[in-house]
């Protein structure tokens, strides 16, 4: 873990590094939400097993919402879920918002500014479920997601 540098937020700020394995977005959105829970963090096979089983969950949850998402996905509706299905593929902004109604918490989104180096909001997820601490993920523009807690 380490703490971020000129964040706008706290100074306890901190970013727990997630694999890049083609997992790292619902890796980081379970293991915040274990933190969020306060139950333990699963060790390597066990959080596999979880962010797969969160994919299975949104994708199921991307069908069943398949009026109010078919829009936003990018290419063929069928095609795109057929892909989201495999473990290895990454997920985006669609996986984030399902993610959000699967557990029930809001998931806020921050990437850091080219600019100015800050740590910045760039989308909030899941505000029907509260406000108050959500599962915060931040994004680098290559496509990865580490956890922010």
């Amino acid at each position: 873990m380490s703490k971020l540098r000129n964040s706008p937020f706290s100074s306890d700020l901190r970013l727990i590094s997630i694999p890049g394995d083609g997992r790292c977005l619902f890796r980081s959105v379970v293991h915040g939400a274990c933190l969020r829970a306060g139950t333990p963090i699963p060790k390597e096979n066990a959080a596999k097993e979880l962010a797969d089983d969160l994919r299975s969950k949104v994708v199921k949850e991307l069908i069943k919402r398949r009026s109010e998402t078919e829009w936003f996905l990018e290419g063929d509706f069928e095609t795109y879920i057929s892909h989201m299905k495999r473990s290895h593929v990454w997920g985006g902004e669609p996986e984030l918002f399902m993610s959000s109604h699967v557990l029930r918490v809001p998931i806020r989104v921050h990437m850091i500014d080219k600019n100015s180096k800050s740590v910045k909001v760039i989308a909030d997820y899941g505000q029907e479920y509260g406000k108050e601490n959500p599962i915060s993920v931040l994004y680098h523009d290559y496509g990865h997601y580490d956890l922010l807690h």
